[in-house]
C-alpha cells in the first residue's frame, strides 16, 4: 500500500497539485489586484488548501469551531508540526485571516507575490525598523476587523513535541485588547517530518482543535506572559500523547 500510495502522489498529486497551485496564485494575484483584498486574499487559497488535502486523500477532523464568535477579529496561535499546518488551518478554520509569515516565503516565484498581494504578514527581523514595519502592518491588519494566524514557535518542530512560544503574538493581543485562540494540530508531523521536506508524505489522520478563547483580564507585560502560559498549556493538552512534554527546538 505504501508503494501504491507514493505511485499515486507521482502520477496524480504532484501535476495536478502544481497546476492548482500556480493557478490559484494568479487568481490570488489578479483578484487582489481589482477586487478586495480580503476576499480575494482568503477564499481562492481557503479552497485550494482544501483540495490539496483532497488530492493526498488525508482525513480531516476539526474539534472546536462553536468557541468563535463570527464578527469578532482574534489573533490565533498554533503549535508548527509540518508543512501541512498550512493547508489544515487555511482549509479547515472557516475563518478569514491573514498569516504572519517569514519574510523569506515571500522571495518564492509566484506565490511569494500572491502573499504580498493578499496583504500576508511578513515577518522582517533584520533589525529594529523592520520589526516595527511588521507589527504596524498587523496592528493595522487586526484593526480592520481580520484576523490574524501565528506560529510563535517560529519554527517546525524537529521531533513532533513544541518547543518553546515566543511573546511576539501575545503582545500583540495585549496592545490590541483581542483575544488569543490556541490550536492544536496533529498529524501533520506524521505526514511530513520536517527532515522529509520533498519527500513523499506518509498517510495519516489530520486533525485540528480549536481551544476555547483567551480574553485580556487586563493589559501590560503580565497579562502577556498569563496569556502566553494558558495558550501553551491549551494546546499542549490536546497533543497526541507520543508527542506530550517540551524539547527544545535548536532552530528557534
Amino acid at each position: 500500500m505504501k508503494y501504491l500510495y507514493r505511485l499515486y502522489q507521482i502520477v496524480v498529486v504532484l501535476p495536478l497539485g502544481l497546476v492548482i497551485t500556480l493557478l490559484t496564485a494568479l487568481v490570488v494575484i489578479v483578484g487582489c489586484s481589482v477586487g478586495s483584498g480580503h476576499f480575494w486574499g482568503y477564499y481562492p487559497a481557503h479552497l485550494w488548501s482544501r483540495a490539496i488535502l483532497w488530492l493526498f486523500l488525508l482525513p480531516v477532523k476539526v474539534e472546536g469551531r462553536e468557541h468563535l464568535e463570527r464578527s469578532q477579529s482574534y489573533v490565533f496561535v498554533a503549535n508548527h508540526q509540518g508543512a501541512f499546518d498550512i493547508f489544515l488551518i487555511y482549509g479547515y478554520l472557516n475563518r478569514n485571516f491573514k498569516w504572519m509569515m517569514k519574510y523569506q516565503l515571500g522571495r518564492i516565484p509566484v506565490i511569494g507575490y500572491a502573499c504580498k498581494k493578499a496583504h500576508h504578514i511578513l515577518v522582517d527581523k533584520r533589525g529594529p525598523k523592520k520589526i516595527k514595519a511588521t507589527y504596524d502592518a498587523a496592528r493595522e491588519t487586526l484593526q480592520d476587523g481580520m484576523s490574524v494566524t501565528m506560529f510563535p514557535e517560529g519554527a517546525r518542530t524537529f521531533t513532533g513535541h513544541m518547543g518553546f512560544f515566543r511573546k511576539g503574538a501575545f503582545a500583540l493581543a495585549d496592545e490590541l485588547q483581542l483575544p488569543v485562540v490556541p490550536m492544536t494540530i496533529n498529524g501533520s508531523f506524521n505526514i511530513m517530518p520536517r527532515q522529509r521536506d520533498f519527500r513523499f508524505a506518509i498517510w495519516h489522520r489530520l486533525s485540528l482543535t480549536i481551544h476555547a478563547p483567551i480574553y485580556p483580564v487586563g493589559q501590560g507585560p503580565d497579562n502577556v506572559q498569563a496569556t502566553l502560559h494558558q495558550a501553551y498549556d491549551s494546546v499542549m493538552s490536546a497533543l497526541a500523547p507520543e508527542y506530550q512534554g517540551y524539547i527544545e527546538n535548536p532552530d528557534q
